[in-house]
């Protein structure tokens, strides 16, 4: 109830409206962050039936089924495993109510209406996720570089003349190379934590 009072007074429509931080406690989607993991939110768009709410490691929409409705679903979707990519930003007409913002994350797409005299921070929202998008698009050429070239290495040991007695343990001596090159390879290069781009870019 409090929660509703709360949304009605920040004067919300169908259009979203992007909060301020002083008021992120007043939303449904604070009451999902995992705020003990150490989570942040750094972005929150809300409209009467819908929040979308942007943390240092997820999106956390909360999908309304309609404005009278009270029913809500929870979809999380993590940076590190739902990859961003087609990162549109659409400006306004002159009789345009509203700017949007348009993403895939993962298979699915988010085409988000926002006041158009809140356009100034919308951008900062856009280039955050631009910059996601590319940390994780390079993060993984880099990984599947590692990959290949530890099957390459593998596959040239196969056919190689080595002695039949030899063979078993440079095959194992080379995957436990392998398996703990490629540990570390993934965890330099897959980044799952992005508060430092969200506090480069947004300027609340």
């Amino acid at each position: 109830m409090f929660k509703k009072i709360a949304a009605d007074a920040l004067g919300l429509s169908d259009i979203g409206k992007i909060i301020s931080p002083a008021d992120y406690d007043k939303t449904d989607a604070d009451d999902y962050v995992m705020h003990e993991d150490n989570e942040k939110i750094y972005f929150l768009i809300k409209t009467k039936a819908d929040e979308y709410c942007f943390t240092n490691l997820a999106l956390i929409h909360v999908d309304g089924d309609s404005a009278i409705s009270s029913k809500r679903t929870l979809k999380r979707y993590t940076y590190s495993q739902h990859k961003i990519s087609n990162v549109l930003l659409e400006t306004a007409g002159k009789i345009d109510m509203d700017v949007e913002i348009k993403f895939h994350i993962g298979n699915q797409q988010f085409d988000i209406d926002v006041r158009k005299d809140q356009i100034e921070q919308l951008k900062d929202l856009y280039k955050s996720l631009l910059r996601i998008a590319e940390i994780t698009h390079h993060n993984e050429i880099y990984t599947n570089m590692a990959t290949q070239s530890l099957d390459k290495a593998v596959s040239v040991l196969q056919n190689s003349r080595t002695d039949d007695s030899q063979l078993a343990d440079t095959y194992k001596g080379l995957t436990e190379f392998g398996f703990e090159w490629l540990a570390s390879t993934r965890e330099k290069y897959h980044t799952s934590d992005f508060g430092s781009v969200f506090e480069k870019y947004i300027n609340n």
